[in-house]
This record gives C-alpha cells, sequence and structure tokens, in this order.
C-alpha cells in the first residue's frame, strides 16, 4: 500500500460532530461557525478569528483588509504555495519576492528588507513547514509602514517561547489553511486571526459580498442589508466548522505525533551522507511540522533519481516547492526570471518531502528510511 506525503486523521469524534451540524437546523454560517471562530481565536491567544472557505481565500481577505490594491508591492517568500503571493495580484498589486534564509528555509528580516518590505504595502511571511518564522525581527526590520500578514497555514499548533504562531503579537494578522494534509482539517477551509477589531470586521464583510445588515437605515426595516465593499463568498460551513472544532481539540497530540516522526527521521537518517534534515525549531520554540523536508547536496538529478526511486517502492514523497516566480504566469505578468533568489533556486533543486502525518506508522516509517538507506548507499 502506498504511503503519502500527508494524509488526514479522521475518527469517529469528527463523524459525530459532523452528523450532529447535518441533523440540526443549520448548515452554513450557524453556530458551529461562530463558535469555532471562539475557540480557535482562544487556541492562538488572540482577541478574534475570521473563518473562511480556504486558506488562499483567508490570503485573500487579509490582503484586502491590509488595503492591498493597485500600485502596490506585496512582499512574500520564494519558496511557498503560489496562493501566498497569488493574494496580492487578486487585488492588483505587484507579488514581489524575498530569498529565504538557507539554514531555516524560511525568510528573515535581512532577505525582506532586500526585496523592499519597507516600502511595500503588505509582508507575508510564510511558516514554512511548520517551522516558526522571526516576525518580530521581520517587524522591526520593516517598522509600521507595511501590514504583516502571517502566513501561517503551515503552523497551526506551532509556537515561539510559549507563544502560540497566530497571536499577532508583531503582525496584523495571521493566515491559517484547513486543507486535509495540514496539522488539522475541516476538509477545506481557513481562518484568519487579528488584534484588530476594524481588521476583524473588513474580514467579515470580505467573506460575505461586502454586505453588512443595516435595519436602522430610516425608512427600511429588519430586512434591509447594504454592499460596503466588493467582496466575495467566502463563507465557511457549519458543517465543516463542526469537523474544525472536533479537530481542534486533537491539535496538541498531532503536533506531538508530528514532531516524534521528525525525531525519528532524525534518528534514521542523520548518518546519511549528503542529505541536510529538517531545520529544528530553536530551543523554546515548537515546531508543528507540516511537512518533513530533506534535501539532497548532490542536487537535482539526485533528487529526480531518488523521488522516482521512492515513488517506485510506494513511498509518495513530494516537492515543495517550485520557486513562485518561476511558474509561467508570473514570468509572462511580471517578467520574472529563473535566478532571482539564489538560496530559493539551491534549496528547490534538492528539497524533498518525506511522509509526516499523525497516523504514520513506525513500520511505514522505517520502510521509508529503508529505502532511503539503499537508494543513497548509507
Amino acid at each position: 500500500m502506498a504511503i503519502p506525503y500527508g494524509r488526514q486523521s479522521v475518527d469517529e469524534d469528527d463523524i459525530a460532530e459532523v452528523v450532529r451540524v447535518l441533523r440540526g437546523d443549520w448548515l452554513t454560517q450557524g453556530p458551529d461557525v461562530a463558535a469555532f471562530e471562539e475557540e480557535f481565536a482562544a487556541a492562538c491567544d488572540a482577541p478574534h478569528a475570521v473563518a473562511f472557505s480556504s486558506g488562499t481565500a483567508a490570503l485573500h481577505g487579509a490582503a484586502f483588509a491590509a488595503g492591498v490594491g493597485p500600485g502596490d508591492t506585496v512582499v512574500t517568500s520564494a519558496i511557498t504555495f503560489a496562493a501566498s503571493a497569488n493574494c496580492a495580484a487578486y487585488l492588483g498589486a505587484t507579488p514581489v519576492f524575498a530569498d529565504i534564509d538557507p539554514v531555516t528555509w524560511n525568510v528573515s528580516a535581512e532577505t525582506c528588507a532586500a526585496a523592499g518590505a519597507a516600502r511595500a504595502r503588505a509582508v507575508i511571511p510564510v511558516h514554512f513547514a511548520g517551522l516558526p518564522a522571526p516576525i518580530a525581527e521581520i517587524r522591526a526590520a520593516v517598522g509600521d509602514g507595511a501590514a504583516i500578514i502571517e502566513d501561517a497555514a503551515h503552523a497551526v499548533g506551532a509556537h515561539v517561547d510559549g507563544v502560540p504562531v497566530g497571536s499577532c503579537e508583531h503582525s496584523d494578522m495571521a493566515i491559517f489553511s484547513f486543507h486535509p494534509v495540514k496539522t488539522m482539517t475541516t476538509g477545506e477551509g481557513g481562518m484568519v486571526t487579528t488584534r484588530d477589531p476594524e481588521l476583524r470586521d473588513r474580514l467579515i464583510r470580505f467573506r460575505t459580498h461586502g454586505i453588512v445588515a443595516a435595519p436602522d437605515t430610516p425608512g427600511e426595516g429588519g430586512w434591509f442589508q447594504e454592499q460596503h465593499d466588493l467582496g466575495f463568498n467566502y463563507r465557511l460551513t457549519d458543517i465543516q466548522a463542526a469537523l474544525g472544532r472536533s479537530q481542534l481539540r486533537k491539535v496538541g497530540g498531532f503536533v506531538t505525533r508530528r514532531n516524534e516522526i521528525a525525531a525519528r527521521y532524525r534518528e534514521g537518517l542523520g548518518d546519511v551522507d549528503g542529505l541536510v534534515l529538517a531545520p529544528p525549531a530553536p530551543p523554546g520554540s515548537l515546531h508543528a511540522h507540516h511537512l518533513f523536508v530533506v534535501w539532497l547536496e548532490a542536487g537535482a538529478d539526485a533528487r529526480r533519481a531518488l523521488y522516482d526511486r521512492l515513488r517506485a517502492a510506494g513511498v509518495l514523497v513530494q516537492v515543495h516547492y517550485v520557486p513562485v516566480y518561476r511558474h509561467p504566469w508570473y514570468r509572462e505578468t511580471y517578467g520574472y526570471a529563473p535566478g532571482l533568489c539564489p538560496d530559493a533556486e539551491r534549496y528547490y533543486a534538492g528539497c524533498l518531502s518525506l511522509p509526516c502525518f499523525p497516523a504514520l506508522t513506525d513500520a511505514e516509517q522505517d520502510h521509508v528510511i529503508g529505502e532511503i538507506h539503499a537508494a543513497l548507499g548509507a
């Protein structure tokens, strides 16, 4: 049986919660959405959380709430899923790419500054693979001129010195994804946390067509509503929120198991020459380990050979990610060319994501480790 790089963990408690909603009166935007938002905000130690239909929608909403528009630039990591940059393009702004730190594979204050973050409307640092990015340092380097939107799609359950990712201590907003391969799932879904009630209100309007109830308008009644923004239907359903609430209660266990898997990879692969293992979290912080990435010093040809061999052996490894600016749409639209971010290019040439999810068994992981040893001669 094939071993995927990621897979959801859904149990009978999760199913029962979804069935409870299906048997009730509300299917969309009912009490479970509100409860999910409240519980997620509390888990992140943030005052506000706004649910969205996907992590991509959450990014779009956060960029809108930050005032991103035509003529603006938005800085994000070169190594991320395209949605981290697309949210700027959706609003007519220009995505600009910061190189990664070759040790952490996250952006740094220095790489964001070099990409022009101080002149940007927003900066979107990515907590790549679940390793917390240096948000406090980025805020200090950028100043208050740019909004900071943490892309925490990989980092549910991570923390820095005990402060949860998503608390927004040093940022304006943080976005999360609940896709099935992430730490927790709602099927599809996303969330934005913030400390700013005005941003919360803009987010709520944006996910609901830009429409707000206005029953006190003179001459109107309880039915009356007005569109204040050009928003979208980015609403999460109560069905998804019920699953999310159940999954949220298990995040601690999910993250603990992911870190156990990461530790077994470090023990089992630490002696393989030419194989660099995913950077650990610094002391006092917690890595969410959405991904466990290894990097082959030998480069692209060696990575392709290992990828093909592992896939043939039923180990469905993946590559995260092609530098965003190398995608055809970005090349054709903005004129970006290969080589823009040298450390991102070097990382991409050798990276490979190994299976890492709570239900991965020790026997399955031993199979992965054994195949890598056999392939690389260690």
